[in-house]
């Protein structure tokens, strides 16, 4: 009796397991023996865009609790600061690392190369190369070689050696030799077979297999997976986000010119047409869209957008609260150019360098182009949109104002101040306020600067404006 329940517990078992199965989604059963493959592409100029990503992929990779990652990389180089941190990071990774040369591997992408744990090339294909350069393709100074030698030797020597045994002897070898990572960036090391002196390195796929820097030949992902032994697999491809694809869509430095023009001639336009507000706004939504991505993407700082915000607060105080233009004007325009431009370029540490210099100078010939064109342009459409058979020509002026018709053009009042001394209520530089016989009059001087409460004398009236010279205090005597 014991062996039938045994035997029929068994049956029981059985068949409400398979009835379970049978009722699960068919892709929620799960894929017994298949390695999770997590793929991810780094085939553009290695940046900030490119560590950002890096990033995602690597966590989403270790949330989908992959077993490999597998970097596919095309690849002419970039900045060393964000390929540091991306071989640092595949360095610290708990699942490894593999990557799939796809014709280029220079500069940069051949540190990130490294410090993958096997690497795999097609046929044609290149690694090496590592030298620092500047936007000229000119070799920066010896201190960046120096730190770009050491990180490439740290980055062989993470992946350690190799214990052979040949006749009796125990031979410790690099499985990826440092002396090699330092060929390829400096061209005074010499190697026996391998490099002479006077060259940087850079190899093919049968000369890195040669010396430990490739662990095969492959002309597709589906080839990488196979010499690397892994025959039942499931890929899952990083995608990017939307918010990605459009950082990278609006930190063209084309669009970036445009936001530039538009935000300068939205000031412009609210300048000459106080009130309308549609200029304004249109000018703060650019400033946001320009600002935006570059923050996101790591290159515009808070400081450096501030310094935009202060330029326009001074510019505003300058037009519309002090009189004449002088210092607040000036520094806003200062302000506004520096805070547009330092935003186009990593540069948070001041160190400028020539590169640095380059960087910042194209960055500040683009807010500067920019704006002269949207102040050339904004002048144009102004006299375009404003006349009187456009549909903004209601915001304009457009009645002739005949003295036959009655129409006086200025009070003819102020005639009778010619010849009058008053004091300046208000810095005259050269516009400001003075003020004559118990009356605040807008004055303007010919004599260049006058300070306040310094006597003056008016001696012309010309247009609604009154003409003031200083008046000495022997001359008032005298009178």
């Amino acid at each position: 009796m014991n062996n039938i329940r045994r035997f029929l517990l068994i049956i029981f078992s059985l068949s409400l397991t398979f009835q379970l199965m049978a009722n699960q989604p068919a892709d929620s059963i799960p894929e017994i023996n298949k390695t999770q493959v997590y793929k991810f592409d780094i085939k553009r100029e290695i940046g900030p865009a490119a560590w950002r990503q890096t990033k995602d992929a690597l966590q989403e990779a270790v949330e989908w609790n992959a077993d490999i990652i597998l970097i596919h990389m095309n690849t002419y180089g970039g900045t060393v600061i964000h390929a540091d941190s991306i071989r640092t990071a595949i360095l610290n990774s708990k699942i490894p690392v593999y990557v799939f040369i796809d014709n280029n591997a220079a500069s940069a992408g051949a540190l990130i190369s490294i410090a993958c744990d096997s690497i795999y090339m097609r046929t044609g294909a290149n690694i090496g190369a590592a030298t620092v350069v500047n936007q000229t393709g000119a070799a920066m100074p010896d201190k960046y070689q120096s730190y770009m030698r050491s990180t490439m030797r740290a980055t062989a020597e993470s992946h350690g050696k190799d214990t052979l045994i040949q006749k009796g002897d125990t031979i410790y070898k690099w499985r990826r030799d440092p002396l090699i990572a330092e060929a390829m960036v400096d061209p005074r090391t010499y190697i026996e077979n391998v490099i002479d002196t006077g060259k940087v390195l850079t190899f093919t796929p049968a000369e890195a297999i040669k010396n430990g820097y490739c662990e095969g030949i492959a002309n597709s992902v589906e080839e990488v997976l196979a010499k690397a032994g892994i025959k039942e697999y499931t890929i899952k491809k990083y995608e990017p986000t939307g918010i990605e694809k459009m950082i990278d869509f609006m930190i063209n430095p084309i669009l970036q010119g445009i936001l530039i023009m538009i935000i300068i001639g939205g000031i412009y336009f609210e300048l000459q047409t106080p009130g309308i507000g549609f200029p304004i706004l249109a000018s703060a939504i650019a400033a946001v869209l320009y600002f935006s991505p570059l923050y996101l993407e790591g290159m515009a700082e808070n400081w450096e957008i501030l310094l935009f915000v202060a330029g326009v607060i001074l510019l505003a105080l300058e037009i519309f609260v002090i009189p004449g233009f002088g210092v607040a004007g000036i520094s806003g325009i200062i302000l506004i150019i520096t805070g547009l431009a330092l935003s186009l370029v990593d540069n948070v540490a001041f160190d400028f360098e020539p590169r640095h210099i380059r960087a910042l100078l194209g960055a500040i010939m683009l807010v500067v182009f920019s704006m002269i064109a949207s102040i050339l342009g904004s002048i144009y459409a102004s006299k375009r949109l404003f006349a009187s058979n456009s549909f903004l020509g209601h915001l304009a002026l457009g009645t002739i104002e005949k003295s036959e018709d009655g129409y006086v053009s200025v009070d003819m009042k102020g005639k009778s101040l010619i010849g009058k001394t008053g004091t300046v209520l208000s810095v005259l530089r050269p516009s400001g306020k003075v003020f004559i016989e118990n009356q605040i009059y807008d004055a303007k001087s010919e004599d260049g600067f006058i300070d306040k409460d310094t006597l003056i004398e008016v001696i012309r009236f010309e247009s609604g404006q009154v003409y003031v010279i200083k008046k000495e205090d022997d001359e008032l005597n005298q009178a």
